[in-house]
């Protein structure tokens, strides 16, 4: 592994970029980063400083950082070279604009207004390491970036210097291709290096600022000068902490009006902006009680912060059905062991209101059927219904699809809470189905267990056919972070139950988002594979959702099923054979009659009535239930 370094105290020669009104600049700062480093990956964004500055200003970088390269050897041990230094530029350029009332970059068309200071950026000190790991496909990286911000008054007066350096680390995951080569997310890690020392340059510079912001009167006919001090003539108090956040309140359908049934995310974007490492971060929701109610949790630990490092944590709720119209609020507040000042608390408010839409049956969760039970079968339902890559296609009604399928399986299924995983959104990260797979049910496993999984969200598929499911920090256009089918069917295979049935209801999409390219048919039953595979739709595409029943059109036939509408024989109970008999038959018409619209769910292998597992009882009845389905 290589370690790039640039030596300091290069000649002060300006690098003639460009230069332009701030609303121009925020129009087109996107294509500053070099072609190389233009790769499908989540983007973290720049976190939110604070009000806009009064102050307009010049920036100019020195080709020290300006031409930075960085080499590294990929995984089969060839050389390759990043382009850092513009891809960093571009983004401490994207943070002032954010800041500033207005940024022009020294080299380009002439200021419309004489900027009121300037900064030189300059680097001083970059090194970037690969560091050999056992896990093949993930190879830690640690990048630092050390530069000297020389602040200067709008006549050219030197005012002072300050340091500004980041030390950033994340792992690099080889590209999911044939060879395993080179790093697929190795664009995000210099990106969010970027973000850092970004974050790090505007904090040095609001701290500079916050002491003197109109310290200089203006006279007739002059302009008013607000000159950046050094940091040695800034006050000991009022010093912001070094912890901030900011905290958004995101609905489905972005109007910010919250309806019975419908997802609730509070996103909390935060930031260390001082030069210690943070430990023991948090953040915890307070406000209206009925609200709170519906998190699964309402405290979540952030983790360390490094100097500079930023990160974002949601917190997520699924609204009851059937709610009041009410107004509520959702108090954030982010802490820091160790530090004495913290940020303060922020507050959402959100309005609540019925849908206007009648709750169905198959919402009103089912008598317990007191006589069954099943202690012997075991239940992960997964339900994502949006990804932290927020460019993966987002599910309406996954969790709380989820959610229905748990609560039918413990009500007429007979299986005692304690035999039910219930993964929602972020709590299905792809540690999270290992820990349910490997973890949790091995113990339990006997000659008589049965193991149901039931996942409403993405699965994507490669040129091959292979499949993947998608976890909550999954991608839509890689594998890395993926779940491999064959590895999820070799974990059930390895619990030698009786029997293991899998549940579908969501997307299917090729990987890489080409509809154009050339895919083989998904691969749903890996060889070797003893589990019996329900899936709500075939080929690729997206199972429907219901709108008018809020739930995916599978899972609404599928409850419909379980209480008792696909028991054809009448005696009680329902079977996996008689349920797929039904979804097949009903999924096609409702999305044919209702939609205008094709889906076909499909068992994989094909399940005929005289097979074992078609006899397998699901749920059973207290009373015969005769309805049919609209």
């Amino acid at each position: 592994m290589l370690i790039g370094r640039h030596p300091t105290g290069l000649p002060q020669r300006l690098t003639i970029r460009w230069a332009v009104p701030l609303s121009l600049l925020i129009a087109v700062g996107g294509p500053w980063g070099c072609e190389t480093l233009t790769t499908s990956f989540h983007r973290t964004p720049l976190p939110d400083m604070g009000p806009r500055l009064a102050n307009s200003v010049k920036l100019t970088f020195d080709p020290s950082l300006t031409n930075l390269k960085m080499q590294y050897i990929d995984g089969c041990n060839s050389p390759h070279e990043l382009n850092v230094g513009e891809e960093v530029e571009s983004i401490m350029i994207d943070a002032a604009s954010q800041n500033f009332t207005a940024v022009t970059v020294t080299g380009g068309i002439a200021a419309p207004i004489q900027p009121d200071g300037e900064i030189v950026v300059t680097l001083q000190r970059s090194s970037l390491k690969l560091w050999a790991d056992h896990v093949y496909d993930r190879v830690p990286a640690d990048m630092t970036l050390e530069t000297l911000l020389t602040f200067k008054d709008a006549a050219g007066n030197e005012l002072g210097q300050q340091t500004v350096s980041i030390a950033h680390n994340q792992r690099l995951i080889l590209e999911p291709t044939q060879r395993r080569c080179d790093y697929g997310n190795i664009g995000e890690f210099v990106h969010d290096a970027g973000i850092a020392l970004s974050t790090q340059f505007m904090r040095a510079v609001r701290t500079q600022l916050a002491a003197t912001s109109g310290t200089a009167p203006a006279t007739a006919g002059a302009t008013s000068v607000r000159p950046i001090l050094p940091a040695a003539t800034m006050p000991a108090k009022g010093t912001p902490s070094a912890l901030s956040f900011k905290a958004t309140l995101l609905d489905e359908n972005s109007n910010l009006v919250f309806e019975g049934g419908e997802r609730i995310r509070v996103r909390i974007d935060l930031v260390n902006g001082g030069e210690q490492e943070l430990l023991g971060a948090t953040a915890a929701l307070t406000g209206t009680a009925s609200l709170l109610a519906q998190f699964p949790i309402t405290t979540l630990a952030v983790g360390r912060l490094q100097p500079g490092q930023s990160r974002s944590i949601e917190f997520a709720a699924t609204l009851p059905q059937a709610v009041q119209q009410q107004k509520a609020e959702i108090q954030v507040a982010v802490s820091s062991s160790g530090t004495r000042t913290q940020p303060p608390t922020q507050t959402l408010a959100l309005s609540i209101q019925p849908t206007g839409i009648q709750a169905d049956d198959v919402d009103q969760i089912p008598a317990v059927a007191t006589r069954f039970r099943q202690p012997h079968t075991y239940l992960i339902s997964i339900g994502i219904g949006s990804y932290r890559d927020q460019q993966v296609p987002s599910r309406m009604f996954a969790s709380l699809d989820a959610g229905m399928v748990s609560s039918y399986f413990q009500s007429l299924g007979g299986l005692p809470a304690s035999n039910v995983r219930l993964l929602l959104d972020w709590k299905a990260l792809r540690s999270d189905i290992d820990e349910a797979l490997l973890d949790w049910l091995p113990p339990h496993m006997n000659k008589d267990s049965v193991v149901i999984v039931y996942f409403a969200g993405l699965a994507s598929v490669s040129s091959t056919g292979e499949t993947f499911l998608v976890p909550y920090d999954g991608t839509a256009t890689t594998t890395s972070r993926s779940y491999p089918l064959k590895d999820f069917e070799a974990a059930l295979s390895r619990l030698q139950a009786k029997q293991t049935v899998f549940l579908f209801d969501g997307i299917v999409s090729r990987i890489g988002l080409d509809s154009r390219s050339k895919t083989a048919p998904p691969q749903w039953n890996p060889t070797g594979s003893s589990t019996l595979h329900v899936i709500g739709t075939s080929g690729f595409g997206r199972g429907l959702e219901d709108d008018q029943h809020r739930h995916g059109l599978f899972t609404y036939y599928l409850l419909r099923a379980l209480r008792g509408e696909a028991d054809t024989n009448r005696d009680g109970e329902v079977t996996l054979g008689e349920t797929v008999t039904y979804l097949s038959q009903k999924v096609p018409w409702a999305s044919k009659a209702r939609m205008n619209q094709a889906q076909r769910p499909f068992a994989v292998p094909a399940i005929r009535p005289t097979d074992p597992s078609a006899a397998l009882v699901l749920t059973k009845l207290a009373a015969i239930q005769g309805t049919e389905a609209h």
